[in-house]
């Protein structure tokens, strides 16, 4: 396992693992997911993968991006129809708290995956880091508390945009830019975000901080470990 793929957070159990199937419908300027989930070393998954294109074919988060994706996902799931399918997410975690048209059953997005990630360690206080516009970091925030969990402080990098550029020395800085005592109050620090290269930072800042970190792929994997571990949501 790389020292950029943490492992003891998508293992679970002493039980041999079932094989699990997981389509994963991608946005369609999104190069970090395929990158980083292979990364995570789920040998008893495999990922199926179709790209969502949002009819304003645009890559900058707005409204017309997040509600193309949600209604683009109908005919994406389409392409999978033949596929013995365990699960399907959104790989996408703004379009989870953002509002639009309903998702086909049984698709779920990399916001929920985020939300059953910090209950699968036990989070109940985060800080939150992401590369949005302030305002969608702060509904982010707003999403995260009507859940059920206190979000003790929140930067951003106010971007619409680029997220795939973003370097990893620039993540942690935004990490390390948070208030001390709120990270350390905090039982989990969130990346939220899929478009964005975290693995290379996660190892470190759990190192310097002492707590999970949680990017939105993170998560997505540790979803897809629980479902090959019978673990569904």
């Amino acid at each position: 396992m790389p020292a950029d793929a943490p492992g003891h957070l998508v293992s679970s159990g002493s039980r041999p693992p079932a094989s699990a199937r997981v389509g994963v419908l991608l946005p369609w300027a999104n190069m970090a997911v395929e990158a980083e989930l292979p990364r995570l070393h789920l040998r008893n998954t495999v990922f199926h993968y179709a790209r969502l294109v949002p009819a304003s074919r645009t890559t900058a988060i707005d409204a017309s991006f997040w509600h193309g994706l949600r209604a683009a996902a109908t005919d994406a799931l389409g392409s999978m129809t033949h596929l013995p399918l365990d699960a399907v997410i959104l790989a996408c975690t703004s379009a989870g708290f953002t509002g639009g048209p309903p998702l086909p059953p049984r698709v779920v997005t990399a916001f929920d995956a985020l939300l059953s990630a910090l209950a699968a360690v036990g989070a109940e206080r985060v800080v939150l880091a992401t590369p949005y516009p302030f305002q969608v970091t702060r509904a982010e925030t707003l999403a995260l508390e009507a859940a059920g969990l206190k979000v003790l402080a929140e930067a951003s990098l106010d971007l619409a945009d680029g997220y795939p550029q973003i370097p990893p020395d620039q993540i942690a800085d935004l990490v390390n830019s948070l208030p001390t005592p709120a990270i350390r109050a905090a039982d989990a620090v969130v990346l939220s975000c899929t478009g964005w290269h975290t693995l290379p930072v996660l190892d470190n800042l759990q190192s310097r901080w002492g707590k999970p970190v949680i990017s939105s792929n993170l998560a997505m994997g540790m979803y897809a470990a629980g479902l090959s571990w019978g673990a569904c949501l």
